[in-house]
């Protein structure tokens, strides 16, 4: 019954952004916006898409998200205990996200795994990094009117300022919201210099943004990005923002 009410809170959200969870958050998005670390400096000017993977997504008790199943072998099961019907976006969308959980291990990345509960997000985060004693860094977006986690239009932002944050041998560990009747995140672990990047939007919006930088070849930055930005893998270091649903969970 609490799974079903849950279901009912979340269903008409999820399927209003099921196909920008899907597709718009896939290819419009911060995350996957790349840029070169010379670009990043104060005053120059990017065009950005700070979007949320699944808005409202509650987040379960690791003992409650384990009761569910959440394999694509179970999707008929998932779909009905959720009330979502098998032909929507939100169908989609939870098809995708299984797909991706379930597919064979990126090659060059140590460890990834999806974590359906915050406290398993965490024990992933820990046990790569070897110490309980972590943090998470994120990205705050500040609307306009100064509400925090505010919708945000594609448009155009200048750099404010940019910190560079310590990170114990540039080891982290990244976990990237999916879209998911609850709060489901896809983890890995990844080595970049991190930056602290104030942002200013056209529309008056603020954003604390963390800009992830790797020089070396990485699995998640397409081919066809570096010929865009005209250069070979490994050889300078490629950026990107950090969604404002994701974390990097760095040592203390």
């Amino acid at each position: 019954m609490a799974t079903r009410s849950l279901a009912a809170a979340h269903l008409l959200l999820l399927l209003s952004v099921g196909t920008a969870s899907g597709y718009q958050y896939e290819e419009d998005s911060v995350g996957r916006t790349f840029f070169l670390q010379h670009d990043l400096y104060p005053g120059s000017k990017m065009t950005l898409h700070f979007t949320l993977a699944s808005p409202g997504a509650p987040s379960l008790p690791r003992a409650r998200a384990n009761s569910i199943p959440f394999t694509s072998t179970k999707i008929p099961e998932i779909l009905s205990l959720f009330s979502i019907p098998s032909n929507s976006p939100a169908a989609a969308a939870v098809r995708r996200t299984l797909a991706e959980c379930e597919a064979p291990p990126v090659p060059g990345v140590k460890a990834q795994r999806c974590a359906t509960s915050s406290e398993s997000m965490v024990d992933f985060a820990a046990s790569n990094l070897g110490t309980r004693a972590i943090h998470p860094g994120t990205t705050r977006v500040i609307g306009k009117k100064g509400e925090e986690g505010a919708a945000t239009p594609r448009q155009t932002y200048v750099v404010q300022s940019v910190m560079p944050l310590p990170v114990v041998g540039r080891d982290m560990v990244a976990c990237h919201a999916m879209p998911y009747p609850y709060a489901v995140f896809g983890c890995h672990t990844t080595t970049a210099a991190v930056f602290a990047v104030a942002l200013a939007g056209a529309d008056g919006s603020r954003v604390e943004a963390l800009a992830a930088c790797h020089k070396d070849a990485t699995p998640g930055i397409p081919w066809p990005t570096y010929q865009k930005l005209g250069i070979t893998p490994g050889t300078v270091a490629v950026c990107h923002f950090l969604p404002q649903d994701g974390k990097l969970w760095m040592r203390k």
